[in-house]
């Protein structure tokens, strides 16, 4: 029998997430499979609240669990080396800025749709004073291809 751990109904409270989100954890690689007691129930080592939050917080971050996974192994075979945290960070800050930069051109758009009060999609999609890219999308989309 396991005893000093916590079972998961309190990792779960203490690294604020829900129980389900244990297992699933666990069938994606990102949470070591727990001890059993006796009775078959899950008892976690104490440092898995830290693990559990390290996640979320790269989650918040922006990395996708795959890319969590990804850095979580990265720092347990090669401490520092290429491919880590550093490299990968700054990769997901060249990501969010581009996103950045897309986000202010939409938001510049909708801003000149609001101040030409459009009121109507199909109306304003035909109106040469239009300030909504329609145009420019049908020339990148068709640019583009059928694949993105």
């Amino acid at each position: 029998m396991t005893t000093g751990g916590l079972r998961s109904g309190q990792l779960a409270d203490a690294a604020g997430v829900n129980p389900q989100t244990l297992r699933y954890y666990e069938r994606r690689g990102l949470l070591p499979e727990p001890d059993r007691t006796l009775g078959g129930h899950r008892v976690y080592p104490p440092d898995s609240v830290a693990l559990l939050r390290v996640i979320k917080a790269a989650q918040r971050l922006g990395f996708t669990l795959d890319e969590v996974a990804e850095l979580l192994e990265a720092g347990r075979h090669r401490h520092g080396t290429a491919g880590g945290l550093q490299d990968r960070a700054a990769a997901k800050l060249a990501e969010i800025d581009a996103r950045i930069a897309d986000l202010c051109v939409i938001r510049s758009a909708l801003v000149r749709a609001v101040d030409a009060g459009c009121d109507d999609l199909a109306v304003c999609s035909t109106s040469d004073c239009c300030p909504l890219p329609f145009t420019e999308l049908a020339v990148e989309e068709r640019d583009a291809g059928p694949c993105r």
